[in-house]
Formats: C-alpha cells, structure tokens, sequence
C-alpha cells in the first residue's frame, strides 16, 4: 500500500503541476474575467481536469504495485500517461484556438472575438489593411472599435451576408482604437430594463447585483456584452465612459 500511495502522490502532483502551469498561462495570458466566462470554456476544463488529475493518478493507484515486473508497471503508467497527454492536448489545443484575442465594441453591444471568429483570409487582410490591430499567435486581448464602413457598398456586402453587425466584429481590417468609438457608445447606452438581451427575471438579477455594488438602476449607463454564453450586462460610469462593472444574469 505504501508503494502504491507514493505512486499515486508522484503522478498526482506532477500531473497537477503540467496542468496548473497550461491553465495558468491561458488564464493570466488570455482568459482572464470576462474572458473566462464569455468564452465558456469550462467544460473543456473539467474534462482536461477530470482525465488528467482524477482519472490518471486514480488508475496507477489501482494499478501500482510492488510486486508486479518493473517492464508491465511501466508499460501500464505510460500507456496511462499517454491517454492523460492525449486529454491534455486537445484541452489545451482547445483553448488556445478559442482564446479570446478582442473585447469589440459594434453597433449597440459589446462582444468577445475568440481566435477562430476570425478567418486566415479576414486575418490576411488585416495585417494587409490595418496592421497596427491584425492578430497574431502572440497578441494578447485587446479593446477595440470596429463601425460599420462608411462605403456604401461596403456595407450592403456585409448587411447582405450574415448581418452587418455580426460580420464586422470578426474582420480586423475595420478595428479602430477603443478611445475613438466612445462617443458611438456614449449614444448607445441603455438602462437595464430596455436590454432586449435579458428576461425579466434576468434584469431583476442584474438590478440586485448593480444595487449591492453601488451603482444606480435607472440610468443609461449600460450594454450587453455577448459571448458563448449568457451575456453580461457591463455598466459604464456616463461621466468617464470607463467600465464600472460587469454583472451575470443570474
């Protein structure tokens, strides 16, 4: 029993520490608030969690042992191992093709921009047309502007394709720094209960989570910030326009 809690420790911890250091850089890199919870990634975490630091080091408790042939126990620990790397990979592959790269302001909401929201043509374009806001593999995220074009065409191209709004946040070409889109979303802002985006128990929630921070339920000072998920209602101080809170539903 002492060799197999020892095994078990060993392959607990290390397998905890890869993980913790994967999670760790994405977290800090990419994924922190709102990101984490805009992207809804928590499934493939539970999964990368569940396979790599409760399945794994489960299975060499069960079948560590001293008596067994050093040649079979590794054999049995690296077939383990492998199956952890595979969960691991994908995890992390996972991740880091959905991790969030924009916080887009557009129209009348705010919405996060993962990697893969962007294509390889829209990302050539960008770094073609607009290189100072084109992604790449080491871009953190950033705040951006992105209006609808101002050519006429332009815009019928977009409006007649999947939506104007809906198309523009993914194409890099159009971003604009975030301090010149705040007086667009200055005239955007609304007060909770006018959000088409929430239901009435939903505001409710809303209400009560503004009201315990402090802040006032009755003014214009807010927009939905859409993502994977349920959005957040983020509120803004009218005086400022910096963020002063971003609030679930729930």
């Amino acid at each position: 029993m002492h060799f197999r809690l020892k095994a078990f420790s060993l392959h607990l911890l290390s397998s905890a520490t890869v993980l913790t250091l994967i999670l760790g850089c994405l977290y800090f890199g990419w994924y922190r608030w709102p990101g984490w919870y805009l992207t809804d990634v928590s499934l493939v975490v539970l999964v990368m969690v569940g396979v790599d630091v409760v399945l794994g080091p489960t299975l060499t408790l069960i079948i560590a042992n001293s008596n067994k042939p050093r040649r079979e126990l590794t054999r049995d620990i690296g077939i383990i191992v492998t199956v952890q790397l595979c969960a691991l990979s994908y995890g992390s592959v996972q991740l880091w093709n959905g991790r969030p790269l924009y916080y887009v302001f557009s129209e009348n909401a705010l919405s996060v921009v993962q990697a893969y929201d962007i294509n390889d043509q829209d990302a050539d374009l960008g770094r073609q047309q607009n290189a100072e806001f084109a992604p790449h593999w080491y871009s953190l995220p950033r705040w951006v502007w992105a209006p609808l074009p101002q050519d006429p065409q332009e815009r019928q191209a977009l409006v007649s394709g999947i939506g104007a709004g809906a198309a523009v946040i993914s194409m890099p070409k159009y971003y604009k720094p975030w301090e010149q889109g705040l007086p667009a979303l200055r005239d955007q802002l609304i007060k909770p209960d006018d959000s088409k985006f929430f239901s009435g128990v939903e505001k409710k929630k809303l209400k009560q989570h503004m009201q315990a921070a402090g802040l006032a339920t009755d003014q214009a000072d807010a927009l939905p910030f859409t993502g994977r998920t349920r959005p957040l209602l983020a509120v803004f101080r009218r005086s400022s326009l910096q963020i002063a809170g971003m609030f679930k539903p729930k």
